[in-house]
Formats: C-alpha cells, sequence, structure tokens
C-alpha cells in the first residue's frame, strides 16, 4: 500500500472536521460558546503572540492531554463541554488535530481555517 502524503491527510481531514472562519470563532469565543486552543509550538508563540484567552496546547500533546483517561489529563485545562476551536499558523496541523479529536470521540470539535494567520487579520486580540 503506497505511503499517503500529508497533502492528502490534510484533505481527508477537511472532509470530516468542521471549519470556521477567524470571525465565527471570534463570535463563538466572545458568547462563550468555545475554548480556543492554540497547537502551535511554544517558539511560534514566543515569535508571534497569542490570542488572549485561549489555551496553548502543542500539537505533539493534544491527544494525551486531552485524554481523561491517560496518565497526561490536564484536568481543568480546558472546558470539555464547550465545542473546542483549535488553530494552528495556517490550518493545516489544526485540522488533521481536529480530525483526531474526532476519532477520539470528542464531538463539538473545529477548527479555524487559515490559523494564525487568518486570526491575526481579525479583531482577535493578540498578547
Amino acid at each position: 500500500m503506497p505511503i499517503k502524503s500529508s497533502q492528502t491527510l490534510v484533505s481527508e481531514a477537511l472532509k470530516e472536521v468542521k471549519t470556521i472562519t477567524a470571525e465565527e470563532a471570534l463570535k463563538l469565543s466572545n458568547e462563550g460558546k468555545c475554548t480556543l486552543i492554540d497547537i502551535r509550538e511554544k517558539g511560534e508563540l514566543d515569535n508571534l503572540g497569542r490570542i488572549e484567552d485561549s489555551s496553548h496546547i502543542p500539537r505533539g500533546m493534544l491527544e494525551f492531554w486531552l485524554d481523561p483517561d491517560g496518565p497526561y489529563f490536564k484536568s481543568g485545562k480546558i472546558d470539555m463541554n464547550k465545542e473546542m476551536v483549535l488553530f494552528c499558523a495556517g490550518g493545516l496541523r489544526s485540522a488533521l488535530a481536529a480530525k483526531s479529536l474526532k476519532n477520539m470521540g470528542f464531538e463539538k470539535v473545529s477548527h479555524i481555517e487559515g490559523g494564525f494567520a487568518a486570526i491575526s487579520e481579525s479583531d482577535f486580540k493578540i498578547i
């Protein structure tokens, strides 16, 4: 069986996960209906800033920190009852991450189209 390209994996993920705009995410956030999860690496946050009131969970730890039965679970890190809105730098890693959370059984998951680049051009407050 041939190896799937990263482009194929992202394309498949985009067919399965909910994609929202930065403006839609801002509205959800302002209404208290979601938890914004920044999955970029720490260096990306240090260099470009982060969104006020967002939670940082590095992509490499996402499934581990959100697994309630796992040894790395971060209890209280995020509100598991709200929609989890993921974002990365450009929207590719967050699509894969959202698909992974869907595969884990999380239902209220979406990601921001265009990632932090799109967020930076919206009315989100960057700190």
